[in-house]
């Protein structure tokens, strides 16, 4: 007689990593080294990917 086990389907999406964007955030794409700086907030509710060379460009670290 064969058990069969029951599956638990994961229905739960993971939460984003990333904070809001704020005015003044700069992006650089790791692909192409092109850098792009926030000057207007979408205010949309989920978060937006900027995207370049098809991929999603990376918050880029304040210099202290």
């Amino acid at each position: 007689m064969a058990v069969k086990k029951a599956v638990a389907k994961k229905t739960a999406k993971k939460a984003v990593a990333r904070g809001k964007t704020k005015e003044g955030d700069a992006y650089v794409c790791g692909v192409c080294g092109l850098a792009v700086t926030v000057d207007e907030v979408c205010g949309c509710v989920d978060a937006c990917d900027i995207i370049c060379c098809e991929k999603p460009m990376k918050r880029k670290r304040a210099k202290k």
